[in-house]
């Protein structure tokens, strides 16, 4: 239903602003098709690499690994997995749900939820292009801290570290 709105939304104001100034509308549509062109190779080559990634990383292999009882070292480990991936919040949410039922920590789950959404070691070149290395590295870098903070005070809560 959201996307409903936000897509209808977006049609309405777009329609508003080539009723307003046709010109300027065509070349915003032209820019963002050029844009899109841009990115598109960088972001498909992103979306394959997760998805092979993914692949190999089930689970139940997951959840072995990052169980309730591997403590700190579970909580590392998570923090590097959820690194080398990224995918969007949705779908870590229910990847979490998932490694939850199927055995996985708190602690755990929290950390790689964290570093699966605010870490990415495949987005970088890309990110790195448009706000620069140095501020690319900042951003991921601090996130991947959070998220270990997050792992750890998680655990912490849930008294299970």
């Amino acid at each position: 239903m959201t996307s409903i709105i936000l897509y209808g939304l977006s049609i309405f104001l777009l329609v508003l602003s080539f009723i307003k100034d046709k010109s300027k509308t065509k070349k915003a549509l032209i820019s963002a098709l050029k844009s899109f062109e841009n990115i598109m190779p960088q972001f498909l080559f992103i979306v394959v690499t997760v998805g092979i990634l993914l692949a190999f990383l089930s689970a139940d292999t997951i959840s072995k690994i990052i169980g309730a009882n591997s403590g700190f070292l579970g909580i590392i480990l998570s923090a590097i997995l959820g690194l080398i991936t990224m995918m969007p919040t949705f779908v870590a949410f229910s990847l979490g749900n998932t490694l939850l039922s199927s055995g996985a920590g708190y602690a755990q789950v929290g950390t790689l939820v964290s570093t699966l959404v605010l870490v990415g070691l495949m987005t970088y070149p890309l990110e790195s292009k448009y706000i620069g290395k140095r501020a690319a590295f900042l951003r991921n870098f601090i996130g991947f801290i959070f998220s270990i903070i997050v792992g750890l005070l998680l655990g912490r809560i849930m008294m299970i570290i």
